[in-house]
Formats: C-alpha cells, sequence, structure tokens
C-alpha cells in the first residue's frame, strides 16, 4: 500500500499518471524498509537503476528519485543500462546493499494492457484517458508487496566514489564556466567541449 501524498507528489514531479512511476516508488520504498533506512537528504544512499535510453517504463526512476531523494543533480543515482526495470540502493554508511524487481508477471499485466498499447501507438502518457490508467495506477499502489515486487536479500557492497570536484574555469570561447576536468585545449586556449569541436 503506498501513502496517498507521496503518489500525488510523485505524479506532480513526473508530469503525469502511468504505472511504471508508482513501481519504482514501491520498488524504493520496500528497499529502504530492507535497508532500515529513510530518505537521503544528501549522498548517503545511492541508487543504481537498471534501465537504459528510450525505452518502455523509464519512468519507473522518477518513482526511484523521489522515494528515495537520490537525485541527479545529487549524483547518487546511476543508470546501469540493462534494459531492466531493476534497482539496487546501496547505503554508503554501512556499506550495505539490496535489490529489488517487480514481478515478471506484473509487468507482463502492464504490457498487455491498453495503456501500453496506446503508448506504443505514440499517445503521450498525459493524454491516456484517466479510465485507461487509473486501474493500473490502482493496481501498482494496493497490491501487496510479496505480488508486486521480489525483494533481495542484504548483502555487503562497499560503495567507492571519487571526491567532488569544485575546480572550475571560464571558457575562452564562449566566457561561461565549466568544470575543469572538463575543459579541452584548442589553439592554446582552455575551451568548453561544445567549443572544441571534439567529442565528449
Amino acid at each position: 500500500m503506498l501513502d496517498e501524498e507521496l503518489l500525488r507528489f510523485g505524479q506532480r514531479f513526473h508530469g503525469h499518471k502511468c504505472p511504471a512511476m508508482p513501481m519504482g516508488l514501491r520498488a524504493a520504498l520496500a528497499a529502504m524498509e530492507k535497508l532500515g533506512v529513510s530518505r537521503a537528504p544528501d549522498g548517503q544512499l545511492v541508487a543504481l537503476i537498471e534501465i537504459d535510453e528510450d525505452h518502455c517504463a523509464t519512468c519507473f526512476a522518477d518513482g526511484v528519485q523521489v522515494a528515495t531523494g537520490c537525485t541527479l543533480g545529487k549524483g547518487n543515482i546511476r543508470k546501469l543500462h540493462f534494459g531492466k526495470w531493476g534497482l539496487t540502493l546501496v547505503d554508503r554508511r554501512n556499506g550495505k546493499a539490496v535489490r529489488v524487481v517487480p514481478r515478471t508477471e506484473v509487468m507482463r499485466r502492464n504490457k498487455q494492457s491498453k495503456f501500453m498499447e496506446l503508448r506504443a501507438s505514440g499517445v503521450p502518457a498525459s493524454q491516456v484517458p484517466d479510465a485507461v490508467v487509473d486501474p493500473l495506477v490502482e493496481m501498482v499502489v494496493n497490491m501487496p508487496e510479496t505480488d508486486l515486487l521480489v525483494v533481495g536479500e542484504v548483502y555487503d557492497h562497499a560503495w567507492k566514489d571519487a571526491p567532488h570536484t569544485f575546480e572550475t574555469v571560464a571558457c575562452e570561447a564562449c566566457g561561461e564556466m565549466v568544470v575543469t576536468r572538463n575543459a579541452r585545449l584548442l589553439d592554446g586556449r582552455v575551451v568548453c567541449i561544445p567549443c572544441s569541436g571534439y567529442g565528449r
């Protein structure tokens, strides 16, 4: 069962109703409960999500961000690019982690829905009628955890993170600030990647 206020906040953050975002919420909350941790105000937790780019149900990641506090801006959420919906949540303070994944039969049920049929035909999620999407959202929100998710056992995970750099320089071409390690040399000038014409 998912808290209604958290669901509404997640939907506002995400921008539309769909089953994948609350699936991310549920997976993240289950992982946090298993680890005995609360939402990360800083970088205490790291979320490793197995989604890739440009495939269905990547909305899962926004649910993970909302529930865990692991965000793009804080740099403590990472895509593993497996094209799957697994979440490994790492508690950096005690070096423990747990992996949570939605059950295949639930994902299959979502896949075979009118919602996914409309999405695959090009209908934006925000334009799918409530009558189509609400039953899927309610299923994910209300389904017992054991029917919805596979929650693994807690295991040791010594997460190593590079320290944040505070070194910056102004690009000598456009004048904008760039992190020093991302600057390039071009004809003796220190420039940003876009101004350099180089690849990353």
